[in-house]
């Protein structure tokens, strides 16, 4: 059964995250969620502790009124939040009982239901082609229909930070009308995303004073202050914040579920999701972008692979005597954690911290020698802050105590191939070399083709290894063009990178690839992975 009232958070209905990723998430570029989709990421979103979902808009698209059905149904069962139905008043010179669209709002079953109504006279008269009076007819008689029919309602008042510095009594007039109908909270929308801070809380307090009513805000990111302006509504006194997941919206997208709540919650001391919720923020961030096939961004606040990451060697002297000097908060609040980036830039202490990450206790004098390979290797092409398997299996060596060793001899593309590509590899397997020519779809395919097939007569438990994807880049060190190669690779437990570089792509493929298959084998040995039967070839 769904539940009506907000999520069990301390601050209980006196304040509200409401998310609206279903619904104006949805109308991100590139984004098109099927009714599963939307109850997965309705699942994530109740999981950390939301007060309000938005499902989307019943009556007027067909998908959502599928997914509100199926949700009554039962397929949905929220634990936190308030299921919500969006849509809008009635029809100019229509009772609000006999609109279709309205009716379609109570036949969704939700409890709660949100109605977008215009608050910008220019909007009014342009857009929906009827006067001030009869908007505000609209809105009241659709909120009197809805809640005596046991519903509650919020308005969201679009275009309203436009209207009201154009034309104030006309906005405040649209707020009026619904709040004496029974609606709960006046939702300020910057629809058009053009405000800025200062000015938008401004007008928020002055709203807020001038009316008494409970009111709320709606940031798009046009200005690329969406967060920012949702969190100086709440300092004007706004208790009620809308947001979607990962910032998805119209145009350049809406305020950031996670950096608004991580902000109001770490930073503002309002516990807007439950302590369980929070740490939930970098896992749910990560899965619903999986959902809407969107690639994640490292750089988002609080949840982005990048958000505690450190490069330089000055950071990382410091994190290695208190984390706290460079870390806003501690990663795990929120579900994350602190990454060391090792590249020409870092020193002995990134290297140390690296290590640890990786369970190896490393002498100084060995971490010495091996950072002064990594530099010399990064300045001939080489990158390992985004390859950790090639730079653990650097410090095994190192240590002398890397597992059998899988490296190149040579490996080249064949020409005259007609259709795709053709390589042929001689890979080192102990004191084995072993040969393969293959084809493949690509000059990489056939290169990682190539590879396999010559190392998995020796090992052939590495068939479980499986190359995902693959980068490469041309570039110039040395004064000599340099190809680097990055490989994902994973198996059942997981992923890892590797990195190679060398003046031949097939040379750079095969020592990235042979770094994929060794780390592999590393972990075999050291028991971190179960041995299994090869799958079939």
């Amino acid at each position: 059964m769904n539940r009506t009232s907000p999520a069990e958070t301390p601050l209980g209905d006196a304040f509200h995250l409401y998310d609206t990723t279903l619904r104006d998430g949805a109308q991100s570029e590139g984004i098109s969620y099927s009714v599963e989709d939307k109850l997965a990421v309705a699942r994530l979103l109740d999981g950390l502790g939301v007060g309000f979902i938005e499902g989307g808009w019943p009556g007027a698209m067909p998908k959502d009124t599928e997914f509100f059905r199926r949700a009554a149904e039962g397929e949905l069962r929220l634990r936190h939040a308030a299921l919500v139905a969006f849509g809008s008043t009635r029809k100019p010179g229509r009772s609000a009982d006999q609109d279709p669209q309205v009716r379609g709002l109570l036949a969704s079953g939700a409890q709660v239901v949100t109605l977008v109504a215009k608050a910008d006279r220019r909007h009014i008269e342009r857009a929906l082609r009827t006067d001030v009076a009869e908007n505000l007819a609209m809105i009241a008689d659709t909120v009197r229909f809805l809640t005596a029919e046991g519903r509650r309602v919020f308005l969201d008042a679009e275009h309203f930070f436009d209207g009201y510095h154009r034309d104030p009594d006309t906005a405040l007039r649209v707020l009026e009308s619904a709040m004496e109908a029974g609606a709960d909270v006046a939702i300020l929308c910057d629809t058009n995303g053009g405000q800025l801070p200062a000015r938008l809380a401004e007008t928020v307090h002055e709203v807020a004073e001038r009316t008494g009513f409970r009111v709320g805000v709606h940031c798009h990111d046009d200005t690329g202050c969406a967060v920012a302006n949702s969190v100086a509504a709440v300092q004007a006194g706004a208790t009620h914040v809308q947001v979607t997941a990962n910032g998805y919206g119209e145009r350049t997208g809406n305020a950031n579920l996670f950096t608004v709540a991580g902000n109001l919650t770490t930073k503002l001391d309002l516990p807007v999701l439950p302590p369980s919720g929070l740490s939930q923020l970098t896992r749910a961030s990560s899965a619903i972008a999986k959902i809407a096939e969107v690639a994640e961004d490292p750089r988002r606040p609080y949840v982005g692979a990048s958000a505690f990451a450190h490069k330089a060697g000055l950071h990382a002297s410091a994190i290695k005597v208190d984390p706290g000097l460079y870390h806003h908060l501690d990663p795990a609040a929120v579900g994350n954690r602190a990454r060391i980036l090792i590249t020409e830039l870092a020193g002995r202490a990134s290297l140390e911290l690296k290590a640890a990450e990786f369970g190896l206790a490393v002498a100084p004098a060995i971490l010495d020698k091996a950072m002064r390979r990594v530099k010399a290797l990064e300045a001939s092409g080489w990158s390992f802050e985004a390859a950790d398997a090639s730079l653990e299996l650097l410090l095994h060596d190192e240590l002398g105590d890397q597992a059998e060793p899988i490296e190149p001899v040579s490996c080249r593309l064949l020409p005259d191939v007609r259709a795709g590509s053709a390589a042929t590899a001689q890979i080192r397997v102990g004191d084995a070399v072993m040969s393969a020519t293959t084809d493949g779809a690509s000059p990489v395919e056939a290169v990682q083709t190539a590879v396999r097939q010559a190392v998995l007569p020796h090992l052939p438990w590495l068939a479980e290894v499986h190359f995902i994807e693959c980068e490469v880049r041309t570039l110039i060190a040395g004064g000599s063009p340099v190809t680097r190669v990055r490989i994902v690779s994973g198996d059942r437990t997981g992923r890892w990178s590797t990195v190679g570089a060398h003046a031949t792509l097939a040379q750079a493929c095969a020592i990235a690839a042979c770094d994929a298959l060794a780390y592999h084998h590393l972990r075999l040995r050291n028991n971190e992975v179960a041995l299994l039967a090869p799958e079939p070839m």
